[in-house]
């Protein structure tokens, strides 16, 4: 096993390289088998991981704490609500004292900046399990999710069909460092912010007025929920106009013969997408939850241990 690994974060899906990627999907692959067939894999012994919530979670939760379990270390639950973080304590100070009692550290939290922040003060990795802006590992189990079923992504197109949020984000940097394109289609006063695309990234990207020309063709649909954690108050004028956004069968059926359908959870039938899709047998969704364990594992394992 190696030694001496340098420290390295995992915030946003741009931090790695596609040959990274590579032995990480790779990687996910080989832990997924070995948890199917129950065979215990502790690289992990006597870690430590430390999970910080400022937002709810059901499957960052139970992914990482069951996944550095599987590995043979722990997991240390911290929510705001219950630590000095919650009572003012600086981002600065609290990252310097967790670093030194965890191996590794897992935030999930609302504005980028305060990953950031937390990660330059911490002397352990530091994975986002979710900001505003990004949600790396989502779309790294989406990813997976997709290879296992159609092989590789690359060359391929996504089409998303909703929000510009952090999985939209996050899709678009994964487009630009794996080799796929992106068809992006919102409601007006929803769009992409420009300045948060790198010039590159845009050469992937084809934004669509009409949801049902965004899926024309497409390798893969996928959605989000309209109101995202922090923006309860838009809930209504959201639901008026993301109307006409719900994934139907219609926009399935125009896109390719052998497209996929994924949602990353938790969903709204009858608002993003309808019910015939994301309980229909395009539909992925079931094995892309399960997945996050799985390329989180990985994520884990080559932040403290390096390649195997």
């Amino acid at each position: 096993m190696a030694t001496n690994i340098p420290v390295r974060h995992y915030l946003q899906f741009s931090d790695f390289s596609a040959q990274e990627y590579a032995y990480l999907l790779e990687r996910s692959a080989f832990l997924k088998a070995k948890f199917k067939r129950y065979e215990t894999w502790h690289p992990l012994h006597d870690r430590t991981l430390a999970m910080i919530f400022e937002k709810n979670s059901t499957r960052t939760r139970l992914s990482f704490e069951a996944g550095i379990h599987q590995l043979g270390g722990h997991a240390v639950f911290l929510s705001t609500k219950d630590t000095q973080l919650g009572r003012g304590e600086p981002v600065e100070d609290a990252a310097q004292v967790i670093s030194r009692m965890t191996d590794i550290i897992m935030i999930r939290t609302f504005g980028q900046d305060i990953i950031e922040r937390f990660a330059a003060n911490s002397r352990v990795p530091v994975i986002n399990g979710l900001t505003n802006e990004y949600h790396p590992c989502q779309v790294l189990a989406d990813i997976f999710t997709f290879v296992e079923h159609r092989q590789s992504i690359a060359g391929k197109t996504v089409a998303w069909v909703g929000d510009a949020n952090n999985m939209a984000y996050t899709w678009i940097q994964a487009a630009e460092i794996l080799g796929f394109k992106v068809n992006f289609s919102a409601p007006e006063g929803y769009q992409l912010n420009d300045a948060m695309l790198s010039a590159a990234a845009k050469g992937h990207l084809t934004v669509y007025a009409n949801p049902l020309d965004a899926c024309r063709d497409v390798h893969l649909v996928t959605t989000d929920v309209w109101t995202s954690m922090g923006y309860e108050d838009e809930n209504q004028a959201r639901l008026k106009a993301f109307k006409n956004w719900m994934v139907t069968d219609e926009m399935m059926q125009v896109a390719h013969p052998d497209a996929l359908f994924m949602h990353c959870l938790p969903a709204h039938r009858g608002e993003e997408v309808s019910a015939s899709v994301i309980d229909g047998p395009q539909s992925v969704v079931w094995d892309e939850a399960e997945n996050r364990l799985h390329v989180q594992k990985a994520l884990m394992e080559f932040l403290l241990c390096g390649r195997q």
